[in-house]
């Protein structure tokens, strides 16, 4: 668009020049023409066309964008970038590193962006390369992880969801369901917030939750090891803080004999869940609609740039997409937007 706009004052300029006329009368006939060329062109785009602007943004997650939940939130950034008409690069590290991690932002912040997006699964790891990007004058938003750090680290403000609440909701609702003894599956020990969702969960459901580690690379795997926990502890609800940990937990439950005996949750969607609330072997899951968190932080970046502005969040300067909590009531119009890449 502005260069529509470029055009028509370039015509305008060379106009005044040929009515000022001049010693070489070539020259001036050569102007007037490429003047009415260039004016000819239309001066406006078309309606639906975004207005390109001269901004470039870095995301770096710690999760990648190959993953389905990280996979709807590449989605969304991809949306934003193409909404607001800027240039996003997605970038995360090949599995849970934070060192790894903290070099991508390092690098990021070299290439001076315009804007940073970030999540904070480890502040102390992430913490000295997220405020290098701060000093050097680069607005920086948090999203998903790091509800809890990201003021401390002078990070503007974060999307998501804030963990313990989110944990707390999902103990009250199994203690609801009669829960007492419970297991909460965690596919990336050391991410605090990860660890707040445990936390939370044992509050809310006043009984008793054992932590069981597994390797979100490795479902075989993952599943052996909720197996022999099931069978050797007897709870009677398990509560994933992920995909990658709960189609483990619904097939070693399945194998087991299991489904319906015990209840089963999890945090975030993906196809497989839904289809398994749908179908009644998963009792609900704590949606965080990622999609808004890939989406929302290039919006509030363009819109500091332009009008030096943020919205501040409805808590502590956090901007809420979650949760959510999605059921067997609801699980069928999400299967539709999840369809989409949305959900």
């Amino acid at each position: 668009m502005r260069s529509k706009y470029l055009l028509a004052v370039l015509a305008a300029m060379a106009l005044i020049m040929a009515a000022c006329g001049g010693d070489d009368a070539a020259e001036t006939t050569d102007t007037t023409a490429a003047a009415e060329e260039a004016a000819s062109e239309p001066t406006t785009a078309p309606a639906d066309a975004v207005a390109q602007r001269d901004l470039s943004f870095i995301v770096v997650s710690h999760g990648q964008s190959s993953d389905p939940f990280w996979s709807v939130a590449a989605n969304g950034v991809k949306a934003a970038e193409e909404d607001m008409g800027v240039s996003v690069v997605y970038q995360a590290p090949g599995t849970f590193d934070m060192a790894e991690m903290a070099q991508i932002i390092d690098a990021a912040v070299a290439s001076q962006p315009d804007g940073l997006v970030v999540t904070i699964p480890d502040a102390d790891a992430l913490g000295p390369s997220i405020r290098a990007a701060v000093e050097a004058g680069i607005p920086v938003i948090s999203m998903n992880s790091g509800s809890d750090v990201f003021a401390d680290l002078g990070v503007l403000v974060h999307v998501g969801q804030t963990e313990y609440e989110a944990g707390l909701i999902a103990g009250q609702e199994m203690g609801a369901m009669g829960v007492s003894n419970a297991l909460c599956i965690n596919q990336e020990v050391g991410n605090a917030a990860l660890d707040s969702r445990c936390q939370g969960f044992e509050d809310g459901l006043g009984g008793s939750v054992e932590v069981i580690p597994v390797d979100l690379a490795d479902p075989t795997g993952a599943q052996a090891a909720i197996e022999g926990a099931l069978s050797s502890r007897n709870p009677d609800g398990v509560l994933a803080l992920g995909p990658t940990g709960a189609i483990p937990a619904l097939n070693a439950m399945e194998n087991l004999g299991m489904l319906g005996q015990v209840e089963l949750a999890t945090f975030d969607l993906g196809p497989e869940v839904l289809e398994a609330i749908g179908a009644g072997d998963m009792a609900f899951a704590i949606d965080q609609y990622q999609y808004a968190q890939g989406y929302l932080p290039i919006v509030l970046l363009t819109m500091f740039h332009e009008t030096g502005g943020l919205p501040l969040g409805s808590v502590d300067r956090v901007v809420l997409t979650g949760p959510q909590l999605v059921t067997a009531d609801n699980a069928a119009d999400v299967i539709s937007f999840s369809e989409e890449g949305l959900r």
